[in-house]
């Protein structure tokens, strides 16, 4: 207060760093006291108008006047939350949102920046530069300056002694209780002397005290000019109170009479209609309290009607129960402290009901799984099952399939156990005591025990996978049910929208009316809808009005009601593959993907049941296989085993639409084993019947024509054994081969017999086709080989112990070897239409097995030449023209192709035989002619020529009379020397 009427220093514009005193005229300084406004108004008078200038309390009832002010004008300005609200001028006078309020640059000013000031600071440089230079040439007079200002200026005289008085009785927190300031204020050493005083500390002593009195003096001379400097307003006010208390107690008596007619006029027309309408807003209330007990009332009964629920496995009942009562708590009964805990035993109830309904789907697929393999591929219980599929979806707890697969693992291991266990109880040569181990007692059985217990497995797979088909096929109905129902609602919500925006503009007033006094929809018509005895334990479940009139909320049927059920979880009926009624609600969590993949994981369950079930026969397969078991078998056991294994991997693929190569790559391991021990087996007997053989023409059985005549058509087939139709027959000597007779040796039967075992191998096993073709073409150039070296090598001399290789033994071997050529082409069409397109390089080992056995009988024939040809050389060598004739030559030519023709008539076909007598017919020609050269006989007409003629003759007619030569052309002519 005291410097209110000085001007604070102010910055100077100028480069000086200092401050500077705003200078006034000693005239002015000492003005004249103004005296303060009246700070009361007039009095009012006694008129009726004398009123009208203050506020009104019913007119201006609901106005902000001055007299709503709650906080002095110096506590607004003072803001306390400003540290420099008292050097913030602008802060200070427009209030806190002027500085803080961001202000948006203006579009019509261009952007400042320091290079436009730069010509202004190039030219004020300079002068700056000069007016320092100036100041420090001709500095200030201060002493006269204060002399002027000690003189002019009285006020600041006293201003400055008051500085003379410490700054530390200035202090706000001056107080001489504490230590350090007493001590500043009154220093001990102006009392130290205890027992006499000297005269120092006693002038020290009065110098202080007399420049205490002397600031005393000086505050006091202060606080006396500011008083006097005020006293007419101080007076001013105390004369103007006792007007002021006039004016108050008359403003009293004004407000007494004009609320005694304001009480007179809410009585007369106020309080009635006031009453009527907080009387319908009790009546409201009470019914909206009415309807909130009700509410509360079944929501208490949640829990036991949810443990009910349970009690008979309906849980998706309960989860639509629970679900429906944490919309109403969090919606109609928020807030209420008696359900605080509710919500949270609601949620940990449905943990438990998740962990319930996996617990319970785990326990189903064990009893469906588990259950005895009859002809029965119904569903077990399954409207138990929809439940629990659905219930599982609804909470988004899709590993059901992966229980569902360890169960199915652990159905399967326990199938092949409970099977072999019922097999090793019913045969007695098993003791169970000594052989503990199911698959020690496996491996005892033999392969028609073994193999019926295989067949039993696979007959129990097969209907284990059709159950499991069918389970499938119902939780896949529900899924696709559902993800259907998905899309529809879409569609309908989509159409809709449309509709419930079109109606949200044409509401009712009362409604309108309940919203905006924020109440419930349902509330507004609870009178007029009574609840019926069926539905007291539903919810009366209540939406956001204006979520109901935008559609977001909207239900996709036409028609809806207004009970727990109609306000978002709409329900539609489906009806399942075994024609079980699903109802499908809406407040599903998955989404369309989840589903699509679950369907997609059900697939591929059932492929895995298909995989499983020929796993586990793979092992039981292989634990038989350990021992060596299936390569021991014959060809028509594990043909059996093989079409077993095909006709469960088809019956299987029919039914799981998976094709499985678990069990087809064991068979096809085993079946590589069994053509390798086929055979060694069928290759180790040829050679041992080649071994024995003596080349002699073997009978016929009458099952070897058989066997022949089942190939028809060029088609390979084993004729089924007669064992009555083949004793009536005998023996014959020849094989008829389409209408041609084959002298052969019994080896080349059992071969036919090994080549048509090969073949039809190869029908049974399709997956060794290749396999079986190479190791029969191994066999057939193995016959071929072995029979050469046994007759034009003659080994047979030194294995069987022949005297000679007759050329009966030579014919035999080449019609044998000519049987098995007739075969080849038809072999080869066998094969070719059992391999693929690419594998078809492999029929060329037919080719040159083909070429190999032409080569051995052309080797054949050529040998039967060459003995005729040794003997002819040797005959026609000592060969005379001279009496008698026929000459001894001749006649022993003649009696040796005589026995050839008798060695292989039988044996060869007459076209062979007569082809072979041409090609001996030229070499005889060849050796006659060349001895006729030598002995200089010539056509002459003469008489060596007559003998010869005569000899020639002879031979000729012997020839011609043997079988099958009548018509040979010998062409004799020949053997004479052309004439030049």
């Amino acid at each position: 207060m005291a410097s209110s009427h000085s001007s604070p220093p102010v910055p100077h514009v100028s480069s000086s760093d200092g401050f500077f005193k705003k200078e006034t005229d000693s005239t002015k300084c000492l003005r004249s006291v103004r005296s303060l406004p009246d700070v009361c108004p007039k009095e009012p008078t006694g008129e009726a108008n004398s009123l009208c200038d203050g506020p009104s309390v019913v007119a201006d009832q609901h106005r902000w006047t001055v007299y709503h002010s709650k906080v002095n004008l110096p506590a607004a300005l003072n803001d306390p939350r400003l540290a420099k609200r008292e050097s913030d001028f602008f802060t200070k006078t427009w209030g806190l949102d002027f500085m803080e309020t961001e202000v948006m640059p203006s579009f019509y000013l261009p952007p400042i920046t320091k290079e436009h000031f730069a010509p202004y600071f190039h030219e004020t440089t300079q002068r700056e530069k000069i007016h320092e230079r100036c100041k420090n040439i001709c500095p200030p007079k201060n002493d006269f300056d204060s002399t002027l200002s000690a003189a002019s200026h009285p006020y600041d005289k006293s201003k400055t002694d008051l500085e003379q008085v410490p700054k530390i009785f200035m202090k706000p927190d001056f107080a001489l209780e504490d230590p350090l300031i007493f001590n500043a204020v009154l220093p001990w050493s102006h009392f130290s002397g205890a027992g006499g005083k000297g005269s120092r500390d006693v002038a020290s002593s009065r110098l202080l005290q007399e420049k205490l009195s002397h600031y005393l003096d000086v505050v006091e001379v202060n606080i006396a000019h500011q008083i006097s400097l005020r006293s007419e307003a101080f007076f001013h006010a105390m004369t103007s109170q006792h007007e002021l208390q006039d004016y108050l107690r008359k403003t009293s008596q004004a407000v007494k009479m004009l609320r005694d007619k304001i009480s007179q006029i809410d009585k007369v027309m106020c309080e009635g209609s006031l009453q009527i309408l907080r009387l319908a807003l009790t009546r409201n209330n009470c019914v909206k309290v009415y309807n909130k007990l009700k509410l509360m009332a079944t929501v208490h009964q949640t829990q036991p009607t949810v443990q009910l629920l349970l009690s008979t496995s309906e849980f998706v009942g309960a989860l639509d129960l629970i679900a429906t009562t944490q919309e109403v708590l969090q919606q109609e009964l928020q807030g209420i402290h008696s359900f605080r805990h509710l919500g949270s035993q609601l949620c940990e109830l449905e943990k438990l009901i998740d962990k319930m309904m996996i617990a319970d789907f785990s326990t189903y697929a064990r009893s469906d799984l588990n259950r005895p393999l009859e002809e029965d591929y119904q569903v077990l219980e399954e409207e138990r099952l929809i439940s629990l599929v659905f219930g599982l979806l609804k909470q988004r707890k899709l590993n059901f399939l992966d229980i569902y697969s360890d169960e199915m693992i652990a159905a399967a291991k326990n199938i092949v156990k409970q099977c072999v266990i019922n097999i090793v109880s019913q045969m007695e040569e098993i003791d169970t005591e000594v052989v503990v181990k199911l698959g020690d007692q496996m491996r005892i059985m033999n392969f028609p025990q073994w193999f019926e217990l295989l067949n039993d497995i696979f007959s129990k797979f097969t209907i284990f996978l059709k159950r499991i088909k069918a389970t499938l096929n119902v939780v896949r109905s529900v899924v696709l049910l559902v993800l259907d129902k998905y899309q529809k609602t879409r569609e309908l919500e989509s159409a809709s929208v449309h509709n419930s925006c079109g109606k949200g503009l044409g509401i009712d007033p009362e409604v309108a009316y309940l919203i905006h006094e924020g109440m419930f929809i349902s509330d507004s018509f609870s009178n007029g809808e009574q609840a019926s005895a069926g539905t007291e334990s539903r919810f009366i479940r209540t939406t956001d009005p204006n979520s109901e009139l935008c559609g977001s909320d909207s239900v996709s049927e036409p028609e809806c009601t207004t009970d727990s059920s109609s306000s978002k979880e709409q329900t539609s009926s489906s009806v399942t593959p075994g024609g079980v009624e699903i109802t499908i609600n809406e407040d599903m969590k998955l989404t369309d993907l989840e589903l699509g993949r679950v369907a997609n994981g059900i697939q591929e369950l059932l492929y895995n049941a298909s995989d499983i079930c020929h796993d586990r026969c793979v092992k039981f397969i292989m634990a038989r296989a350990k021992d060596g078991f299936l390569e021991k078998l014959n060809s028509s056991e594990f043909v059996s085993l093989s079409r077993s294994v095909e006709t469960f991997a088809q019956e299987t693929e029919r039914i799981c639409c998976r094709k499985s190569m678990s069990l087809r790559g064991a068979l096809q391991s085993q079946a590589n084993r069994f053509v390798h021990r086929f055979h060694e087996e069928r290759k180790t007997k040829l050679s041992l019947l080649l071994d024995n053989e003596r080349w002699k023409q073997a009978e016929v059985p009458a099952e070897f024509q058989d066997l022949v005549d089942s190939i028809s058509d060029g088609k390979i087939t084993l004729p089924d054994k007669k064992a009555s139709a083949s004793e009536d027959k005998k023996p014959t000597d020849f094989l008829i081969v389409e209408g041609q007779k084959y002298a052969v040796v019994g080896t080349v039967l059992l071969l036919i017999r090994i080549i048509l075992e090969y073949c039809q191998c190869v029908d049974d096993i399709p997956s060794i086709t290749t396999d079986m073709l190479t190791r029969l073409s191994d066999l057939l150039k193995h016959f071929n080989s072995r029979s050469c070296q046994l007759v034009l090598g003659a080994g047979a001399l030194q294995v069987v112990g022949l005297k000679t290789i007759t050329t009966k033994n030579l014919a035999l071997a080449s019609r044998c070897l000519q049987l098995i050529v007739h075969y080849i082409p038809i072999i080869r069409a066998h094969f070719e239409a059992r391999i693929q397109p690419k594998q078809y390089s492999m029929l060329r080992h037919f080719d040159h097995i083909t070429k190999d056995y032409n080569d051995h009988i052309a080797e054949i024939l050529a040998k039967l030449v060459a003995i005729m040809d040794n003997l002819f050389d040797k005959l026609l060598s000592k060969y005379e023209v001279k009496a008698p004739v026929p000459s001894n030559c001749f006649r022993n030519v003649c009696k040796q192709s005589a026995k050839m023709h008798e060695a292989i008539s039988d044996l060869l076909p007459e076209e062979q035989t007569q082809m072979l007598f041409l090609r001996i017919n030229a070499n005889f020609k060849l050796h006659l002619k060349r001895q006729l050269t030598h002995l200089n006989v010539i056509n002459d007409g003469g008489p060596q020529h007559g003998l010869v003629t005569a000899d020639v003759a002879f031979y000729t007619g012997n020839i011609q009379v043997l079988k099958g030569l009548e018509d040979l052309d010998l062409n004799m002519a020949e053997i004479w020397e052309q004439k030049r």
